[in-house]
């Protein structure tokens, strides 16, 4: 079942929604960008076809995780900043395919990001991070999480990074090559793309 969101302007009234699992709402590309302003607490997503996703606020684990890798990637961006821009997931961004998505962490190269305008900067960034990474909580599908990820190679990422914590795995996408998995890794590196950058997944796993 699809139910499509009115055309009509979207107030700022804040109301309380639960939706049924059955229950999928579509919206255009300006209401959703709309109901992400409105709910900064919420990270929203869109998919190629208009469907909306709701990511409520991460628990505990997840979050000491999510902190981990920022905290990881930006000591190295810190470092290395004449290279690109590096994000946390409050970031969205426009894929080419038509998705809004915000990954959990990503980094943009330089001269990709220099060649946006500064309104482009300041909304959802309208390209595909070239690396991204999708830290899997307890409640996420990993079958929708590898279908992001593919759609993340899909749209110009150069290499990504789906993290595992209940089952120490880690797979990793790369354009025209198939998905590497990797059984209790203790780190992982930036590769060519990143270069010198290496995550240590020691807080991952505890």
């Amino acid at each position: 079942m699809r139910e499509m969101i009115s055309d009509q302007p979207i107030t700022s009234q804040t109301v309380s929604l639960e939706l049924p699992g059955s229950l999928v709402l579509q919206v255009t590309q300006g209401q959703f960008e709309s109901l992400a302003q409105a709910n900064r607490d919420l990270r929203l997503e869109r998919t190629a076809q208009g469907e909306l996703i709701v990511n409520p606020p991460t628990g505990g684990e997840s979050g000491k995780r999510n902190l981990s890798i920022s905290t990881q990637l930006g000591n190295w961006f810190e470092a290395h900043e004449h290279l690109g821009e590096a994000f946390d997931s409050s970031t969205g961004f426009k894929l080419p395919n038509g998705a809004d998505r915000s990954p959990d962490a990503s980094w943009v190269k330089r001269e990709r990001w220099e060649s946006l305008t500064p309104q482009q900067r300041k909304g959802f960034v309208p390209l595909c991070p070239d690396f991204v990474i999708e830290l899997r909580s307890e409640s996420d599908s990993l079958v929708k999480l590898q279908a992001k990820m593919s759609e993340y190679i899909y749209n110009g990422a150069k290499l990504g990074w789906l993290i595992n914590p209940q089952k120490r795995q880690v797979e990793i996408y790369r354009p025209n090559r198939e998905v590497e998995m990797l059984e209790n890794p203790t780190h992982l590196s930036g590769e060519d793309i990143l270069p010198g950058f290496t995550l240590n997944l020691s807080r991952i796993w505890t």
